[in-house]
């Protein structure tokens, strides 16, 4: 099955849409109009470059008000369409997209719209063309493709069909099941798009908010299954108007489109095996079982300060690695490494970005198969030669240049630790404080990426997306999206910065790029936890005695208690499944921090009610520019 893009989906001029689109390794794309009237070559030099590019146009769009025109309108309406087909033949396609009418002017009728689009057809097939007819969700008559099917059926032409777009019918809310019974030769081409449920007009709404397949909530994958049941096996092509997009790099969205595509085919195929759509081969999304270990880069100053920070939390020294200046922390099931060597990728991540996680290891059922996984999806592999006693570790580019290695029990990665690392017995007298895992990673990053980065989680690894919340802080908003599998053993929240003021803005802007900005760890018992904290030196964020006579009249909790976590800084949360503790550290360097926290019950959120009071105390903490640290 071929794959295709809307030139209107991506920013920049012709020339560096097309560069983008082939560079992607798409099929094909649809020339929307007004970038081919915004180009000053004419329409043979545009078909020549695109052919050259390894390209085919797969659909010239859109021709409007066509159909249901009263004279003096109808006669026009032809006239228009016949330039339209002067141009596609020079252009050197064959298919062009008829919009179902939004005019005033336009008369209802399913059999005055066939009259029209049979005497089009007739005028297409002379020239070896064809014309392809989409409902659009906000046509004047006709906004259904159930609709614009039994006008295509009745106008029965072999040059007139039928344009399925996942957006107008999902947008309706219209039964995709009907599709089904569309004959595939029927269908000319399949457009794809998905959006956030937005209650607003369906104009704008099409107009400003869709996005890739994955990216939204629209249930795109059942809208392509029951297309693909048809045994439809033509083209796939993206449709996005997007504001985002608009401004964003065109070379980043249009890999995200096409990964998006290689997603969705291998989800149906996956869902109805029996059906036509040939995806390339691939593993099935990957489950993940937990966070292996979190690296940091750092230099020797930094990695001493890094190296109090984690006693003060209860982590002992647990190894050294045998070639490099690597050191491995450890604490329950957690592993936190300190990398200072002077050469490779870490270094060249420290120069980048200073002090910071560069390196995420997730454990997995089968790290090659991650890769492939990966790989399938466009993601780039990561490689770097490797030195005496090391193994060789599977891994990808992830968030910000970053990347993730993939360790499995299938191989004898599962002792990565045993071999590459010589256990060393810790001196200090720090005590352990409880905690047993990692909780989550967060990821914080500007608001545009948000998008792509979804999409790479959910389409690489078995896991959902949840609700986007808004996060305030005291300069703004941050948005906020976590990650999840089924099982909840890898969570992640990316957090979007819309403005450089915001603690999450500010951490993108003085790192440079898009890292892990905090990481929660887990423990059973926060306030026996928070007690060792206290006996290891440990400073917790300081949180105003307001919120807690507020928490305690909100949650109508035991003024003793209450007493208790504001003795602590703990924050408190309640839903209709569990509670939820969390302590926060003070920050360390640009922005980053430790949290822990206590799960009790079946709650599964991320206390996003206390952000608010946390990044207000955080935000006063926070060094005017150029002073030095404490």
């Amino acid at each position: 099955m071929k794959t295709s893009i809307a030139t209107v989906s991506i920013s920049g001029d012709f020339q560096e849409k097309l560069s983008s689109i082939a560079a992607a390794g798409y099929d094909g794309l649809e020339i929307f109009e007004n970038d081919f009237l915004a180009y000053d070559g004419g329409p043979k030099e545009v078909g020549q470059m695109i052919r050259d590019a390894g390209l085919e146009i797969t659909l010239f769009q859109p021709f409007r008000d066509f159909e249901g025109m009263a004279e003096p309108h109808r006669a026009r309406a032809f006239d228009r369409a016949e330039r339209k087909f002067d141009v596609m033949q020079e252009l050197g396609t064959d298919l062009m997209l008829i919009c179902s009418n939004t005019s005033q002017a336009a008369l209802g009728g399913i059999d005055r719209a066939a009259d029209d689009l049979a005497e089009l057809g007739e005028r297409a097939a002379k020239r070896g063309l064809r014309v392809g007819y989409e409902a659009l969700a906000w046509g004047r008559h006709v906004n259904d493709h159930r609709d614009a099917w039994e006008i295509v059926r009745r106008v029965d032409h072999p040059s007139v069909g039928l344009i399925l777009d996942s957006f107008h019918t999902l947008a309706r809310k219209t039964d995709v099941d009907t599709i089904r019974s569309i004959p595939k030769d029927k269908i000319f081409i399949v457009q794809l798009a998905d959006a956030p449920l937005i209650d607003m007009d369906l104009l704008y709404w099409s107009r400003h908010f869709r996005t890739m397949p994955g990216q939204g909530d629209l249930d795109v994958t059942g809208f392509m299954r029951a297309v693909a049941a048809t045994g439809y096996d033509g083209v796939l092509s993206l449709e996005i108007f997007n504001d985002q997009f608009r401004g964003g790099s065109p070379k980043s969205i249009s890999i995200d489109g096409r990964r998006s595509l290689l997603n969705l085919m291998d989800a149906v195929a996956r869902s109805e095996p029996e059906i036509a759509l040939t995806p390339p081969a691939m593993p099935a999304p990957i489950s993940v079982s937990g966070i292996e270990f979190v690296e940091f880069t750092a230099d020797e100053r930094e990695a001493g300060e890094l190296t109090g920070l984690f006693r003060s939390l209860g982590f002992s020294r647990a190894g050294r690695h045998v070639a490099k200046d690597v050191e491995v922390w450890r604490q329950g099931g957690i592993n936190l490494v300190i990398n200072t060597e002077k050469e490779g990728f870490a270094h060249s991540a420290y120069l980048m970005h200073g002090t910071s996680v560069c390196d995420i290891g997730l454990k997995v059922e089968d790290a090659t198969a991650t890769v492939a996984r990966a790989r399938a999806l466009l993601a780039d592999l990561f490689e770097q030669p490797t030195g005496p006693g090391e193994l060789k570790i599977p891994a990808i580019r992830g968030v910000g240049g970053g990347v993730m290695h993939f360790i499995d029990d299938k191989t004898e990665l599962s002792r990565v630790w045993e071999i590459e690392f010589k256990p060393v017995a810790d001196d200090a007298d720090a005590a352990g404080a409880g905690l047993t895992r990692i909780d989550h990673l967060a990821q914080t990053m500007n608001y545009e990426e948000m998008l792509t980065w979804t999409l790479f989680y959910t389409a690489i690894f078995d896991t959902a997306k949840m609700p986007m919340v808004d996060v305030i802080d005291p300069a703004g908003v941050v948005r906020s999206q976590a990650i999840e599998s089924p099982d909840a053993a890898l969570r992640l929240t990316l957090n979007g910065a819309e403005n450089k003021r915001t603690l999450a803005g500010r951490f993108v802007s003085e790192s440079f790029g898009s890292s892990v900005q905090h990481i929660a760890f887990q423990t059973e018992d926060l306030l026996a936890t928070a007690g060792a904290l206290v006996g290891n030196g440990f400073t917790a964020l300081e949180i105003p005695a307001n919120y807690y006579g507020d928490v305690e009249a909100r949650f109508g909790l035991d003024p003793a208690f209450v007493a208790t976590l504001r003795a602590h800084n703990i924050l408190y949360d309640r839903d209709e499944h569990g509670e939820f503790f969390q302590l926060y550290s003070r920050l360390y360097g640009d922005g980053f921090f430790f949290e822990v926290v206590e799960r009790r019950g079946g709650y599964r959120g991320y206390g996003a009610a206390n952000a608010p009071f946390r990044t207000a105390a955080q935000q006063r903490l926070v060094r005017p520019k150029g002073m030095p640290r404490e």
